[in-house]
């Protein structure tokens, strides 16, 4: 089979993360004679080499380069690229994880929208990935109508014909930033940029040890000096203008602007802070041009005029009052409706004294410049707030704890401006969204696990994310667990802050089943067992009925059906097959689908002519009594029990 896609893997020292990288390729869905993996060890000291090198000898589709050290990634890239066979040629890093349709789909996605590029969407743990380029698929992108400047890592898949058509190659060499230059100039050519956003496609993922390449402290003069080399590209393939200018305001806002804001900025030791200043600045005065900075938000507009103003220590200052503006999303209600989940929320910004408010008469920032102060830069913002109230927006996100991938949630929001004493206002954004299991992971159900709930709040001079929570005290009632699209969704407080989260296919006992009794079954004339469960289901569900139990554990299976009660209960219906249980007792437990089961406090104990519902002893209370036996019969003999291997 012609090969769809090469996979360029760089390798230098990854020691044992390299290994999760391997599963990831290895669990590909595309048939592994249709992609090869092409690992280029750079030098590496570690066992990786032999790793590798077994690795290949095992796997046809798998090859193994070996070099000297060449110092960064852009070399082993280029010699993957040389060597590849594919129709596309995929850039992975060492320690990060595909998803398992990754290459399948993003193929299948760039061909059939004839794509120079495709961008798959990514999950960040406890990296920074692009959130706003992954709402919704783009198939036709540009760097006009798409925030592609915001995705320049490599981890994307690229048409072998374009680079050979255009000899595009990463810098080589000890450096950074090589792969803004790459993608830069990819964009800028590409005939076309698919991106695919309703799969995660890549897992950009820190290591434990935080010693991932991108983690270490960089030398300031060499840093911005590859800075220049990518603004060089843009240059080179755009006019004068407003698409250029809004192509470099990603540098100053990305590499400079929220390098020097906030907690990030005083996390940073002063000799260092002070060398990225003076780098930043001379690139800023140099590179940027009259339109570049106006069009960033009006926060950041006041950091870019404080560093090309040469102003170190008022930049030190707004940056200690800007770390304490954060915006706070208080739940207010969450209830099934119709077979999804609606969260209620209130959102607002606060600083340190509490919630910002914003006067009628208040002070506008200007287009360019800096305030004098914290004081005047807060008035500013709130104007810059007040006047933006309109546009301003408050999204739920559903993150996976465990792989940080990210779903966007739909949401009506209204704008509420309230009265906080003293001629001033408060502006909340009250949101309502909408959560549907079925749909909620980018139209695909959300996958077993626990899945946290965000707020993504653009208003004025911000955009920032923070939990939904905490709840207020006494919190909103959580409905009972659903059983929604094959998914058992429960919704709870976190234990520690009162943040939201979603547990799917997880939780058992927080289900509420445990507190069933004998009276909320019965078993009819017809034998029929018939069980109310504090379950919400949003119409008629098919689920089975397990029975373990009888002479030698025998398993039963029944057919069952689930029907709505209430918006907090379902009945649980299933035929008893007394002629296969007579004269035993038989466990029982709930299986909505696949091959995990919520088991039931319920025994079924079959008689010649009936069937009795009974109480099952908690395991506890099992483990108490055989405990109490135990010590009873030892004092019985004399001493305590022993135990000795035969």
């Amino acid at each position: 089979m012609p090969v769809k896609v090469s996979v360029v893997v760089p390798v230098y020292n990854p020691g044992p993360y390299i290994e999760d990288c391997i599963a990831s390729l290895l669990r590909q869905s595309l048939p592994p004679d249709e992609y090869e993996v092409i690992f280029v060890d750079d030098g590496s000291t570690d066992a990786t080499p032999a790793r590798l090198d077994a690795l290949a000898a095992e796997h046809p589709h798998i090859r193994v380069f070996h070099q000297e050290n060449s110092g960064w990634s852009g070399k082993p890239r280029n010699v993957g690229i040389e060597a590849s066979r594919g129709e596309f040629v995929m850039f992975v890093d060492n320690d990060d994880q595909l998803g398992d349709e990754a290459l399948e789909r993003m193929y299948a996605y760039g061909v059939a929208h004839e794509a120079d590029v495709v961008v798959g969407k990514m999950a960040g743990k406890g990296r920074t990935v692009p959130v706003e380029l992954f709402r919704r698929n783009r198939p036709y992108a540009t760097v006009a109508n798409a925030p592609l400047i915001d995705s320049l890592t490599p981890h994307k898949m690229v048409r072998r014909s374009f680079l050979e058509r255009t000899g595009l190659r990463y810098p080589e060499g000890r450096r950074r930033l090589e792969d803004h230059v790459f993608f830069a100039e990819a964009y800028l050519r590409a005939d076309n940029v698919s991106v695919l956003s309703d799969y995660v496609c890549y897992y950009h993922l820190a290591r434990p040890d935080a010693s991932n390449a991108g983690f270490q402290r960089f030398d300031p003069v060499g840093y911005f000096k590859n800075l220049r080399e990518a603004l060089d590209v843009v240059e080179r393939y755009t006019e004068p203008g407003p698409l250029r200018d809004r192509l470099l305001r990603r540098w100053l806002r990305v590499e400079m602007v929220e390098r020097m804001t906030g907690r990030r900025l005083l996390a940073l030791p002063d000799d260092y802070r002070r060398e990225l200043f003076q780098e930043m600045r001379a690139v800023a005065v140099e590179r940027f041009g009259p339109g570049v900075a106006p069009g960033l938000r009006p926060a950041q507009r006041i950091t870019a005029a404080l560093i090309r103003e040469n102003r170190y220590d008022d930049l030190l200052a707004y940056a200690e009052w800007e770390a304490g503006v954060r915006p706070r999303a208080t739940p207010t209600g969450v209830e099934w409706h119709e077979g999804t989940l609606r969260v209620r929320f209130d959102a607002e910004y606060h600083d340190a004294g509490g919630a910002l408010t914003v006067t009628a008469d208040g002070h506008r920032p200007p287009a360019d410049g800096a305030p004098a102060d914290p004081a005047e830069a807060a008035a500013w913002l709130a104007g810059a707030a007040d006047d933006g109230f309109g546009t301003a927006t408050a999204d739920l996100v559903l993150r996976d704890r465990e792989s940080g991938a990210s779903f966007f949630q739909p949401v009506e929001l209204t704008r509420a401006r309230v009265p906080a004493g003293d001629g001033r206002t408060r502006l909340v954004l009250r949101g309502t969204a909408t959560v549907d299991p079925a749909a909620a992971a980018g139209g695909a159900p959300l996958s077993a696990g626990l899945w946290d709930a965000h707020v993504r709040v653009a208003l004025g001079g911000w955009t920032k994310e923070c939990r939904l929570g905490p709840a207020p005290a006494p919190a909103p009632a959580l409905p009972t667990a659903g059983l929604v699209a094959g998914r058992m969704v429960l919704p709870y407080w976190t234990q520690r802050h009162r943040n939201l989260s979603l547990d799917v296919d997880r939780a058992v006992k927080s289900l509420g089943l445990h507190r069933l009794t004998p009276a909320d079954a019965t078993v009819s004339d017809r034998e029929v067992l018939t069980v109310a469960l504090p379950l919400y289901v949003p119409d008629t569900t098919e689920v089975t009925l397990r029975l373990t139990g009888g002479a030698g554990g025998r398993t039963l299976d029944r057919a069952a059906v689930l029907t709505p009660a209430d918006g907090a209960h379902a009945l649980l219906r299933a035929a008893v097959p007394l002629g296969e249980m007579r004269n035993g007792v038989w466990r029982t437990e709930l299986r909505p689908a696949g091959d995990r089961g919520l088991g039931l406090p319920l025994l079924l104990r079959a008689g010649r002519a009936d069937v009795q519902v009974v109480r099952r002893p908690p395991r506890g209370l099992l483990r108490r009594v055989a405990g109490r036996a135990r010590r009873m019969l030892g004092g019985l003999l004399g001493g305590p029990m022993t135990t000795r291997k035969a």
